[in-house]
């Protein structure tokens, strides 16, 4: 701290400082000498990687495996998380391959279709006979499907390249997998140990009963999850974090913390700079008044780019390209597969591709507003997709796969009270457009979502929630 400057300067300092860039000349420390600290995320994305890939990405984090330290907490959540995110790759592929084979039959109706059109047309008019059969002959089933034999070949093999690509099976054993063979020898001993259980419960007491209902980061967005545990998990690193930063010693108090989570509990949006991101200031200001520690905060692209810099092991131009890709599609789940997806997390989470789509068609969902709203990354538009793959599974309309995530989030309920939360009556619908009007509460979320929606679609949706509602109220009796 530079006596020189005023104290209001001094004392607010992390307030002014701008967001991390690779310009900033005072990041040079962290990545020469600085403890190193990987969130569970950036573990669990090598599972993500081709395979060409991750060998590329482990060089670089072998660079600095004298410097990395991995909290307890991350071990516990990289290790349950691994398989999840494996067959979570595994079922997008497979709805992949499904989709492009529904589109394909679909297009050998629509040719068969058009022919019987044209064929109605010939025989409507008197045309001779053997036009006919010769047109039924020339667009028959067999030859439809031969014409797009080509194409579902080259699409299948793209398919099955992509499977093999990534060099990992997804029933891998723990004995097979090599991935977290490689993440125990690069980081030896240098874990931290379990917390006790009075440690474990004052801190969790302290994240539910203290800092997040005053939205004090991080971690504050997870509040509600199923378990006080599981919505503290992020605090519970971060105690690690802090704790640990004073054991290291005095003068060279450097931690480099990389996350691909840059939700609003991680990162402050700075409205009034152009929308920039930068993670909370509170997060620095918390790190050097406890720990006398500097806190350096960066993303995979931001890290990766700096071990390059300053280190001088480069990556594979390709391999920046899927880190990037990676850290954009990489679901914010919780990292317990057992962890449903809730109001807390749909908004900032993507499903698996292909999921909310085929939720769409099995209630006939087909309309361009829908569309729209299944491809949009908007926080309201992720919170209807989950929903809609929640309520479909829940309802039986379709057969959920045994890798899709479970879904606890409702549009409606049914009590003579509000829940807690953002709920309104459901005297903000019509008569007739509600069954129990007067004894049902619908989502404000749910409520703004079908302003935004076709109206030909309200019906279907509105009986969906109506039903989920019913649904939970007679499982709950």
């Amino acid at each position: 701290m530079d006596a020189s400057e005023p104290v209001l300067i001094q004392r607010f300092k992390s307030w002014l400082q701008p967001a991390p860039s690779a310009q900033d000349a005072a990041r040079a420390p962290f990545f020469t000498d600085g403890l190193v600290v990987l969130d569970t995320n950036i573990l669990l994305s090598l599972y993500e990687y081709t395979e060409s890939a991750r060998t590329d990405v482990f060089t670089a984090l072998e660079s600095v495996a004298e410097r990395l330290w991995m909290p307890h907490q991350v071990g516990l959540e990289f290790v349950r998380g691994r398989r999840s995110t494996l067959e979570s790759r595994k079922a997008a592929l497979s709805e992949a391959a499904k989709e492009v084979n529904q589109h394909l039959m679909q297009a050998v109706r629509s040719v068969l279709a058009a022919r019987t059109v044209v064929t109605r047309q010939l025989t409507k008019y008197g045309s001779a006979a053997d036009a006919v059969g010769q047109l039924d002959a020339l667009i028959s089933d067999s030859a439809v499907n031969a014409l797009l034999q080509e194409y579902r070949a080259a699409m299948k093999g793209h398919l099955d390249a992509l499977k093999s690509q990534h060099g990992l099976p997804a029933d891998l054993a723990e004995a097979d997998d090599t991935v977290l063979l490689r993440v125990a020898e690069m980081y030896g001993d240098r874990i931290g140990a379990q917390p006790g259980d009075a440690v474990l419960r004052a801190r969790i007491e302290e994240a539910v009963g203290f800092r997040f209902p005053n939205e004090i980061p991080p971690g504050y967005r997870d509040f509600g999850k199923d378990t006080p545990m599981k919505a503290a998990g992020d605090f519970l690193l971060w105690e690690e974090l802090v704790e640990f930063a004073k054991t290291l010693p005095a003068g060279s108090r450097r931690i480099l913390f990389v996350s691909n989570d840059t939700k609003e509990d991680w990162y402050e949006t700075r409205k009034g700079a152009g929308g920039t991101q930068r993670p909370w200031p509170r997060l620095f200001e918390e790190v050097r008044a406890r720990a006398g520690a500097e806190l350096r905060i960066e993303t995979p692209s931001l890290f990766y780019a700096g071990i390059k810099q300053y280190l001088h092991t480069g990556l594979d131009e390709t391999t920046y390209e899927e880190i990037e890709r990676v850290s954009t599609e990489q679901e914010s789940l919780p990292a317990d597969e057992a962890d449903p997806v809730t109001v807390r997390n749909a908004a900032h989470s993507a499903p698996p591709p292909g999921l909310a789509r085929a939720a769409s068609r099995s209630v006939g969902l087909t309309t361009a507003g829908v569309r729209t709203a299944l491809e949009s990354a908007a926080p309201p538009f992720r919170t209807f997709q989950w929903w809609l793959i929640g309520v479909t599974a829940q309802l039986g309309r379709r057969e959920p796969s045994p890798a899709e995530p479970a879904v606890d989030l409702a549009a409606a309920v049914r009590g003579s009270a509000a829940p807690p939360g953002p709920w309104e009556p459901a005297t903000v619908f019509k008569p007739g457009d509600w069954v129990y009007r007067d004894s049902s509460w619908i989502a404000s979320w749910f409520v703004g979502l079908l302003k935004d929606l076709p109206q030909s679609d309200h019906a279907v949706l509105r009986s969906l929630a109506a039903q989920q509602a019913e649904a939970n109220r007679s499982a709950a009796e």
